[in-house]
Formats: C-alpha cells, structure tokens, sequence
C-alpha cells in the first residue's frame, strides 16, 4: 500500500464528523469494477461557489485538486487534507466550460464547442493564455482527458453532428504540434447490450484513464452509468450507478496509486461534492 494513498483515506476518515459523510445507501443492486465499492466513498461537500463544479486534475505534489466550474472561468485548487482555504484564480470569461487536464504545467479546459484553453503560471503567478479553436461548429462535449501514451488530448462528443445512433465520436488534440487531428468512435451498441438495452442515447460527461489499470473510464451523468474502455475506447464493462449518490457527476480523477475521484454538481439538491474511492485490488463488488 502506498503511503500517500493511506494518507489521503486517513484525512477524508478525520474529516468525516465536521466535512464529510460516508455513504449509507443500500444499492445492492448496484456492482462496483474490480477494484473499488461504489456503495462507500467518502464524501467531501463543498462550498456554493463550487456547485457547478466540472473537471478535475489531481495534483500529487500538495495532496488537492484543480477544478473549474461551468459557467466562470475560475480555477479552483481544493485541498484534500483539510486545514487550508480553496484558493482560485481567474483565467478567462464568462462561459461554458466543462472540463480540465493538466499536462505538466499545463492546464487545458475545455468549453462545450470544442475550444480549448491553456493556460499556465509565469515566475511571477501571472497567467499566460492561449485559444485554441475546434474546426467545425454544431458540436457539444463535456469530456476531454489526456492519454500519455499517445500524447494527445482526447475530446468525447455528447451530442455532435457527425454521430450516429451506434456510434460516439471521439476527436484528439496533438501537444506536440498543437492541431486537432485524428478521430475515432466508441460503440454505443455495446454499451447499450451491456446493460440490456437494444439502443441507448449515451451522453457522457466525464472520463479519465486510470493509470494502475490503463483503462478509461467514462460516466455519463444522464444515463447514469459508468462505462470501462480499454485505451482505443473499446467498451469492456458498464455499471449502472445510484442516482442518490451520484445525483450529477461531471468530473473525474485518479491519484496515481489509483484512487478515484469524482464530482458531483449540486443538482439543486444540497451542495457539491467530491466522492474519493479508494482503490484496493482485493475489493469485491
């Protein structure tokens, strides 16, 4: 067991009886991937500036997380040790953003059209920001993640002009010379046969590769699942997730032991939140 993986269960178990609660939903219905039991996470709600909150990027350095939210263009940076404020910084304008990576020292965000935002800090914590533009319009996205393997940005349609019925269009970003490129699908069929349905609408919201597993993870806050992929977006499991508990994810992370981190909007429904589970390769679902 790695140290700072205990370290961080340990804090969020300290911080139970003033910050967070642990989960207390039946759901035997619901299962858990390999891995992690999605009926137990522990709970950290966060303040109303953050109820819109959307991506995530765990930053290993200082045990927190980056974030934006959906509407501003703040970056939030949350603690997950407790005893220090959320400090946030302003890196654009008003409008819809939906999710966040940070490569290096990089942060890219991503609005619902396409475009994407890097940014980063000078020596002298002023930002420095850059535009870049996705080439065709009627599109919307809520996903972008990183796989470093390919060193490429990947951007996961939720409703653009180019998908079918059967399909989910998936467009990749190239860090090395800074263009949209090559695209791809993930079966939408198959995710459907998983949870016994001829034909779904799949709208994800949210996904990242674990990086114990090399597997991507997709959740999808409308249709209420949580889907596995391998790395080419090949679905290998899906999970039907408890809509109590799940009320509306946006964002997801993992710390590089693989603890997962997902966010939820307030939904109109109490506050936002952060659900940590912890990864264990002997958990049952």
């Amino acid at each position: 067991m790695h140290y700072r993986s205990t370290c961080i269960l340990c804090l969020f178990i300290v911080l139970i009886n003033s910050h967070c609660t642990q989960s207390t939903n039946g759901g035997h219905a619901f299962k858990s991937p390999e891995g992690y039991n999605l009926k137990k996470p522990f709970l950290l709600k966060l303040p109303v500036e953050l109820d819109e909150i959307s991506g995530l990027a765990f930053y290993a350095k200082d045990t927190s997380v980056f974030a934006v939210g959906d509407e501003f263009g703040w970056l939030y940076k949350i603690p997950l040790t407790g005893g220090r404020p959320i400090h946030k910084w302003k890196f654009s304008g008003e409008g819809d953003y939906e999710d966040l990576v940070m490569v290096d020292k990089v942060f890219y965000v991503l609005q619902s059209n396409g475009d994407i935002t890097a940014f980063t800090f000078d020596d002298h914590n002023q930002i420095l920001t850059q535009q870049e533009q996705f080439p065709s319009s009627g599109n919307e996205f809520e996903i972008l993640y990183f796989d470093p393997h390919l060193f490429k940005l990947t951007m996961l349609c939720k409703d653009c002009e180019s998908d079918k019925k059967k399909a989910l269009t998936a467009f990749h970003f190239n860090l090395l010379n800074k263009r949209f490129d090559d695209s791809a699908s993930i079966n939408v069929t198959a995710i459907a046969n998983m949870v016994g349905e001829k034909k779904i609408k799949f709208k994800p919201s949210a996904a990242a590769i674990n990086p114990v597993t090399d597997e991507l993870y997709i959740l999808s806050s409308i249709n209420k699942l949580l889907v596995i992929a391998d790395r080419q977006g090949n679905p290998k499991q899906a999970y039907p997730i408890n809509e109590g508990l799940f009320k509306q994810p946006e964002g997801i992370t993992f710390t590089p032991e693989g603890d997962m981190i997902i966010s939820n909007e307030s939904a109109k429904s109490g506050v936002a939140n952060l659900l940590f589970f912890k990864y264990n390769k002997k958990a049952k679902s």
